[in-house]
């Protein structure tokens, strides 16, 4: 049994098997609705139920709360059709629905960026066309049937001179693949990916200035969107926050200070919310989401993209709409929740 779901207000229509999700029949179509983790953790897939039933599968309630679903709105990562269905959704849009391809890759080289920081290079296949936006991710197809998703830390057009993807990864001790990666993993290894997901990715129709929001490796996304954007000569104001524990946590802090030497229009202020007092440190210090706050009480003529931990993402999410005036459409985010944060708070 299939059902139809409509889209408004792009009028877009698709169908969904009787056990699939609205968000794995969407991208199997072509249909780009936002999304971000497919896990039901990160709620970038929420939308409004105009009409029709659905089922929803696990998801945590931070991602989606009683009273949101009680208002009709619903995840479409984890709702499964039980009829026809009519949702709304902003951002839908044709841009994103690149193909999603499995392929083998080959790891082409290891280098430790800090000591817990990995900066993994992907090989991709010769005879194969890998097109992303910068901004979106893949997922490692492991053994057993499991997945983990990393972002592509480089823009798409750096292919043309080193064909390949790199991935930042940090050591989550204990974990499945980190482990691995940081300890057995060496170089010429096949791994199996695909990709590519997500949903962020820059806005080249807006002249708005961005604030560019990452913590940790959420660096990653932002820095291939530095990337294109330098690549595309967007001039856009611009001005990166990225938050980190300890002063060596911001990894690429001198590649960042060589892009402000080439663009102009970019700032970057860089946080750190644990700093002793063998660091030296003598720059800002706090929550980042905050710094965002302390410079620019105003966001309301902004876009926002933010990368990384969840309490940063949400926090962003949280505040910067009723303290700043942030628009709901101008903010994008890809929340990297691990896999012992689902584990935790699945509802």
């Amino acid at each position: 049994m299939t059902f139809n779901v409509s889209v408004q207000p792009s009028r877009r229509t698709f169908t969904a098997e009787a056990n699939e999700t609205l968000l794995a029949a969407a991208i199997r179509q072509g249909i780009g609705l936002p999304y971000g983790c497919k896990d039901g953790a990160c709620g970038s897939c929420k939308c409004k139920k105009l009409e029709g039933s659905v089922k929803h599968g696990t998801y945590q309630a931070k991602a989606l709360s009683a009273e949101e679903e009680a208002s009709g709105f619903i995840l479409s990562c984890c709702a499964v059709a039980q009829s026809d269905v009519v949702i709304e959704s902003r951002q839908v849009t044709d841009e994103s629905a690149y193909p999603i391809k499995k392929m083998p890759v080959r790891v082409a080289s290891l280098s430790r960026l800090v000591p817990d920081v990995m900066a993994l290079r992907l090989q991709l296949p010769a005879s194969d066309v890998f097109k992303y936006h910068a901004g979106q991710y893949v997922e490692f197809l492991l053994r057993d049937g499991d997945r983990r998703a990393y972002s592509m830390a480089n823009a798409p057009h750096t292919q043309l001179d080193t064909p390949g993807v790199e991935l930042h990864i940090r050591h989550m001790p204990g974990g499945k693949f980190t482990d691995h990666v940081f300890s057995a993993m060496k170089e010429k290894e096949i791994l199996r990916i695909e990709g590519p997901f997500g949903s962020f990715f820059l806005r080249e129709e807006s002249d708005k200035p961005m604030v560019l929001l990452a913590s940790g490796t959420g660096f990653a996304p932002i820095k291939a969107l530095i990337e294109h954007m330098q690549h595309k000569g967007i001039t856009r104001p611009a001005v990166l926050y990225w938050g980190a524990r300890r002063p060596a946590d911001l990894y690429m802090n001198d590649w960042v200070l060589a892009k402000l030497a080439e663009m102009p229009n970019l700032r970057y202020v860089p946080v750190v919310s644990d700093a002793l007092s063998e660091d030296a440190w003598t720059g800002r210090t706090g929550f980042v989401h905050k710094a965002v706050l302390e410079d620019q009480p105003d966001l309301s003529g902004h876009q926002v993209y933010a990368c990384g931990a969840p309490i940063v993402v949400e926090s962003a999410r949280n505040d910067y709409g009723p303290l700043a005036r942030l628009p709901d459409e101008e903010f994008f985010a890809d929340s990297f929740t691990t896999e012992a944060d689902k584990a935790k708070t699945a509802a």
